[in-house]
């Protein structure tokens, strides 16, 4: 479906809606980069959350957002997520609504060992379900198609990956991103990491961008928990970006640990998120 555009404000409306479905998909709760590992079969996952981006051109929020994941088979997980919006530009009315809801499907094909890394692919489409005339949606539904590596050795986690993401949306490209965390469990309740994460020009007239992004969560028991992260740009398109979230996890009393945004060390948690 082609945008119609009638009026300058509309101009400047819908290039600011193009920049914020452009931005990367939070992937990992609560970061870009994401890694192989499921959850385990027959246990679920439920999100509650919210997200901040800010660019010169003005802010969104996801506010509140839910997602759900669900271990169907061993070593496959389903995910869903439902974003509700808010987007801000400068100078122009804001707007709020239901954004692009995401599905995806995560699959580990090669499980670790103490000298092999874990390795899964998890694709994504973001459904065309928010209105792209407001700022709430990309317009289109496209694709993310990633593979994501980790290994973990005592407290230290390592994991991220590459992939290309395929958007034929108005004014949107298809471009490559890549992504690496390192992260640390310190004592029974916190975990803390950092990324690096990077995309390609992904606008006919943006550009590129490299992010670093710090956060963990605190786990108040094993299967409840609290994510947070906060970054900026170092390179490329400026942006300033949060997150924040409660997790509940969900499975009997077999399951092994919880999965969190950040995958934990095998000897303390099971390591699996988005």
């Amino acid at each position: 479906m082609q945008l119609k555009i009638r009026t300058p404000a509309a101009h400047v409306l819908t290039a600011f809606a193009l920049t914020l479905a452009s931005i990367p998909a939070l992937a990992g709760p609560p970061f870009l980069t994401d890694d192989p590992a499921p959850v385990d079969f027959k246990h679920s996952e439920f999100y509650v959350f919210s997200t901040y981006d800010k660019t010169p051109d003005g802010k969104e929020i996801a506010f509140p957002a839910f997602e759900y994941n669900y271990g169907v088979l061993p070593n496959v997980q389903l995910h869903a997520m439902v974003p509700f919006a808010r987007s801000e530009p400068n100078g122009e009315a804001s707007h709020s609504g239901v954004g692009d809801i995401e599905v995806g499907v995560k699959y580990r094909f090669l499980e670790e060992t103490e000298t092999t890394p874990q390795v899964g692919i998890f694709p994504m489409a973001e459904l065309n379900t928010g209105n792209s005339d407001k700022g709430l949606g990309n317009g289109k539904t496209w694709w993310r198609l990633p593979v994501w590596v980790q290994k973990s050795w005592g407290e230290w986690t390592t994991y991220g990956g590459a992939g290309y993401v395929v958007n034929r949306a108005e004014g949107q490209k298809n471009y490559p991103f890549a992504g690496w965390l390192l992260q640390k469990d310190i004592g029974e309740k916190w975990t803390l990491g950092g990324e690096v994460f990077a995309r390609a020009k992904d606008t006919e007239d943006g550009r590129g961008t490299t992010l670093v992004n710090l956060g963990g969560y605190y786990k108040f028991t094993p299967d409840f928990n609290l994510l947070f992260s906060a970054g900026h740009s170092v390179g490329g398109e400026k942006h300033t970006i949060a997150y924040v979230g409660l997790l509940w996890s969900f499975g009997g009393a077999d399951k092994e640990g919880t999965k969190t945004g950040l995958a934990a060390s095998p000897t303390h948690w099971a390591s699996s998120l988005r």
